[in-house]
């Protein structure tokens, strides 16, 4: 909100009167905070000298104001046919009238405000500015209720906007600075595009491994099916459309279109057999729904322990992780539904196919007696499988330890927030200063859209003004070639060399913590803070020399400049003065008090009384306030306290009812946060002395829980996924031969992170997670049809051959169906597109890996431990 006519104080009491409530009104607004306000105020300035001559004291003028300054309620005059209200009129309103007031009579004499000071209409409070590309200005920051949604709410600002601006007096303008809704709905654009381009991917492959309009046109129809009803699975748990969810139905039509796939496969090779629609249909869909059902639930076991697991990943992550199950769950029955019935439908017999068909139907045949060949000389050399198969999921571990960690990857959100922090004891104008000189460093970068400036915006009580906070509005994605990060990379030297000062720019957090703290949040804890203070010492020596580690501090400094009064309680009782007297004399001079209200223009605003600034500048100008003593004579403070000036720390914190520090950091560019935490954890032990104590705040508590937590629901995902998988085919055996294929997936998808320069963080975590179900269906389908096979009377070996070369064809079009889902996540761009990179890259790169070493391992295992099936014999026919 500026304005090059009007300023500071009219345009921020146009606001408070038109403007705020306005956009309060607008649905889900919560409240209207006002940034870099001038709130109208009487300002009585009193001159220290002025009043000591005329023998009064800052309380004399406190008491001649609230007297003279009220208003009082006066009745009423009545007669038999009329009635009167009587106003009376003794409030001030005007400087005029204040300056007029009569404070006392001295010697005869009347002592008016003017001879001892003087009033004006100014603001209440000068310690902050903001400005707006330089420009000063007064912000409008629209905060959302809890439970309303973001972009609604950004949405109607943003409309109602424009129609403010016709209103406004000329000279007066509003622009939106700073949105966060934006990210957000650009980030929904990116996963709404990300549906369309998997819908399109996966289509394709069906129709390449099919090649038929009339297949390909059943899981067509099923995967908007499934879309549908996982919406409909949303609105009945009362979830919103958002990243998350989104992110579920993306991946979710890669899932859906797999139990659609394995059971259109077999219908379709029975028809292609010679066999009736119909019949075929209901033959392959009876052979294939054990499978069906088994995937299912066992896709649906994976997300149970995620869906309702508790904390902060727990909450993020629950949408996501329950849209996948109502998708899969719904994709589930309708394959076992929907699919066989358009199957009956739609699919022919086609004894005449096309050169197309023909050659490439050629050569998966070929393909697949290939790998029926490489199978059966792999089960000649059993051990020497497992050993590789051992080798490579030990790689994997391996490869999974030295990934580097981290909370969640730096997200580009086009927005970027500058910290500056001067020493203590800065004024308002030395904070300014370099505030300033922040800006002119903005200007300079290109992609810089907006940029909104805040000194002192009272983020603290009392509101410190050596604080200034940034917020930077970068170009749109499509019209910068540079991310954020890589902007926050040039601008991090430029702001940290500025003498005098402390300054930094930051990336938002990811997760929606608070800006507020940096990353890394390592706690001492210790049982004085005279042992904090040494200890502090070595670890911060030590710490300044790892490069990872940015903007290092602690809030444990001795460096805030104070001045200590103390009573001489004696004097103070020899001349009758009291001290709650002296108390207010010194807070109403120095620190300003609000007296009374007065009216304008119908609002109320405050009476402030406060000494000039030249009387308030040094030390020594405490002692020569004047205090009245019990025979109405002045005593100068000078003669009742002594002042001394000391240096004390900021704050003095606790931790776990310990006496502890924060010492904190930002994390340097190249280094994860995991990497970081190492090192103060390891640094922590070479140089504090056992008895005190560390532990972790912020992100880097969060980093470390959300990490032991994901592990641990890993774990019970497999547990959950074994139970189902023993109840599903009634043994012990066959589910540990399917989950073999979990660690072999699992070396792909490290692989790939190693390989994309990935980190483990709570988005590839999660996708490890999926991939656990994932990467068990073609386990589900090589058993299954190995065991119906062994009640047909084939052995063990010939069985599982045979079920790997007849479920060949569905394995590789259902990863390649998932993989080419996933790849739009992979290869995202734009805003927030580092977050669906991890998940899309670990799903990619654990199916691929993962399947190509399954259709060796998992066939090669089942020969070692499965057990016997055999049909059960005939009863013989009675004689």
């Amino acid at each position: 909100f500026s304005s090059d006519r009007h300023n500071a104080l009219e345009i921020t009491d146009y606001a408070d009167r038109y403007i705020v409530d306005r956009l309060q009104t607008l649905p889900g607004v919560a409240s209207v905070i006002v940034g870099g306000e001038r709130r109208y105020a009487m300002r009585i300035w009193l001159d220290r000298d002025r009043l000591a001559a005329r023998r009064l004291t800052p309380q004399d003028v406190e008491d001649a104001l609230r007297a003279q300054n009220l208003e009082v309620p006066s009745g009423r005059i009545e007669s038999d046919m009329r009635e009167f209200t009587v106003l009376m009129q003794t409030d001030l309103r005007t400087p005029e009238q204040f300056n007029q007031m009569i404070l006392r009579k001295v010697d005869g004499y009347p002592v008016r405000l003017i001879d001892v000071g003087y009033a004006s209409i100014g603001a209440a409070d000068e310690r902050n500015a903001v400005r707006v590309n330089g420009n000063s200005a007064v912000g409008l920051g629209v905060v959302k209720q809890s439970t309303a949604n973001t972009l609604e709410v950004g949405r109607a600002v943003k409309a109602e906007v424009p129609k403010i601006n016709e209103s406004l007096p000329e000279g007066m303008k509003v622009q939106v600075a700073f949105d966060s809704s934006l990210f957000i709905e650009r980030s929904i654009d990116s996963v709404y595009e990300a549906i369309v381009e998997a819908l399109i991917l996966v289509v394709l492959v069906i129709f390449l491994f099919l090649r038929s309009v009339r297949a390909t046109l059943i899981p067509f129809v099923t995967i908007p099916v499934s879309l549908i009803g996982a919406f409909i699975f949303l609105y009945a748990l009362d979830f919103s459309v958002n990243i998350l969810t989104l992110l579920g139905l993306v991946l979710a039509i890669g899932l859906v279109v797999d139990d659609a796939i394995v059971m259109l496969e077999n219908i379709h090779r029975r028809i292609e057999e010679g066999k009736p629609p119909f019949e075929a249909a209901m033959e392959g869909s009876k052979e294939i729904a054990f499978a069906v059902v088994a995937m299912t639930l066992t896709l649906a076991a994976v997300f149970a322990p995620l869906a309702f697991s508790t904390g902060n990943t727990g909450r993020l992550f629950s949408e996501f992780a329950l849209t996948v199950v109502g998708a899969v769950l719904i994709s589930g029955f309708v394959a076992l539904t929907l699919t066989p019935m358009m199957c009956s439908k739609l699919l022919r017999h086609q004894k005449k196919h096309n050169w197309f068909y023909n050659v490439t139907e050629q050569g998966f045949l070929k393909f697949n007696a290939a790998y029926q060949s490489l199978l059966s000389h792999a089960l000649n050399v059993r051990w020497l499988v497992i050993l590789l198969g051992l080798a490579v999921a030990g790689l994997g571990a391996w490869m999974f330890t030295s990934l580097k960690s981290e909370l969640a990857p730096v997200e580009d959100r086009g927005i970027l927030i500058g910290i500056t922090i001067e020493p203590e004891g800065a004024t308002m104008a030395y904070t300014d200063k370099y505030a300033r000189a922040i800006e002119g460093l903005y200007s300079q970068i290109p992609e810089v859209k907006n940029y909104f400036m805040v000194v002192a915006p009272g983020l603290e009580r009392p509101n410190p003004v050596n604080f200034a906070l940034s917020f930077v509005s970068l170009k749109p994605w499509e019209e910068r070639e540079r991310k954020q990060q890589q902007i926050a990379q040039e601008l991090a030297p430029k702001m940290f060399g500025l003498p005098g000062v402390l300054s930094f720019p930051i990336n938002p957090p990811s997760l929606g913590q608070s800006f507020r703290n940096p990353p890394v949040q390592f706690v001492l804890m210790g049982t004085s803070y005279a042992q904090l203070n040494e200890a502090v010492g070595k670890f911060m020596e030590k710490a300044r020399a790892y490069p990872g580690l940015a903007n290092l501090d602690s809030d444990l400094k001795l460096n805030k400049p104070q001045l200590a009064v103390t009573l001489n309680r004696d004097k103070v009782a020899d001349v009758g003065a009291s001290v709650a007297s002296i108390g207010h004399t010194v807070e109403t001079l120095l620190g300003g008090r609000q007296v009374t209200r007065f009216k304008r223009e119908g609002e109320q605003y405050d009476v402030i009384v406060k000494v000039e600034d030249k009387d308030r500048a040094t030390p020594s100008d405490l002692t020569s306030i004047y205090v009245r003593g019990t025979d109405g004579q002045l005593v100068q403070l000078a003669n009742l306290v002594e002042l001394n000036e000391t240096v004390a720390p900021k704050e003095l914190n606790h931790f776990n009812r310990f006496r502890a520090t924060i010492i904190s950091a930002n994390v340097a560019p190249g280094y994860t946060l995991g990497e970081v935490l190492d090192f103060m954890e390891g640094t922590a032990k070479e140089v504090l002395p056992p008895e005190m104590q560390t532990s972790l705040d912020g992100q880097s508590r969060e980093f470390r829980e959300s990490g032991a937590a994901l592990y641990f629901i890993f774990l019970l995902s497999l547990a959950f996924i074994y139970l189902v998988l023993a109840a599903q085919f009634e043994s012990f055996i066959d589910p540990f031969v399917i989950m073999l294929t979990v660690p072999l997936a699992i070396t792909g998808a490290v692989l790939t992170l190693n390989l994309t320069g990935g980190t483990i963080n709570v988005y590839s975590q999660v996708g490890l997670i999926m991939l656990v179900g994932l990467i068990t269906k073609h386990g589900i389908l090589i058993v299954a049809f190995a065991n119906d096979l062994q009640l047909q009377g084939k052995t063990i070996r010939d069985a599982v051959i045979h079920a790997a070369g007849l479920r060949l064809r569905p394995i590789l079009m259902t990863t390649a169906a998932m993989v080419l889902g996933a790849l739009p996540l992979a290869l995202a761009v734009g805003a927030g597109a580092e977050s669906r990179q991890p998940i899309g890259w670990v799903i990619v790169g654990g199916l691929t890996v993962g399947t190509l070493l399954t259709l060796f391992v998992i066939p090669v295992v089942y020969t070692l431990v499965a057990r016997r099936h055999q049909s059960a014999p005939e009863t013989p026919a009675s004689a």
